[in-house]
């Protein structure tokens, strides 16, 4: 998925017959290329980030955010994308974020605490450019077993029916 899809070259940059390319175009964008990315066979939708995307029947495997925090700076908080983020994404999905570094700062933060791994880079055209580019994976992680809360009390059998008559 490409959250912030432009004229639609990352899908067309990853162009394969094995996979495609979900190009949304924010509603707040400057401009409407939806029409363009038709134009270019891809498929399309026009979404606000700030509310929730219909996914139904799938999640993604790999997400675009291209200035994507940047552009709803004003709009809504970065947590609701990035929690949005990662109800759409798999366990062991990936994120390419690309935006301004203390935007990436604040990103980083966040999805830390959410348990996914990332790495900050420079910019292409070097480390003096402020834009950066985090890539972060989300882990598949499940909760520790914990004990019952009465599994160190013993009970015989006899208490254990009593138990269970009481509970009915």
């Amino acid at each position: 998925m490409d959250m912030n899809a432009g004229l639609g070259g990352f899908a067309a940059a990853l162009e394969s017959s094995k996979l495609w390319v979900m190009n949304v175009v924010p509603t707040i964008a400057e401009k409407s290329t939806l029409g363009v990315i038709y134009e270019r066979g891809l498929i399309g939708i026009y979404h606000d980030w700030c509310e929730a995307f219909s996914t139904y029947p799938r999640t993604y495997d790999l997400i675009h955010a291209n200035g994507v925090f940047s552009l709803y700076k004003d709009k809504c908080n970065i947590e609701d994308i990035l929690l949005e983020m990662d109800r759409i994404l798999r366990p062991e999905g990936a994120v390419i974020f690309r935006d301004e570094v203390d935007v990436l700062i604040k990103v980083r933060k966040i999805v830390g605490g959410m348990r996914w791994d990332t790495k900050m880079v420079d910019h292409e055209d070097g480390p003096l450019v402020p834009e950066k580019i985090l890539v972060a994976v989300k882990q598949y992680w499940v909760a520790a077993e914990t004990p019952h809360p009465h599994s160190d009390r013993r009970m015989g059998l006899g208490e254990t029916l009593e138990y269970r008559r009481l509970s009915w």
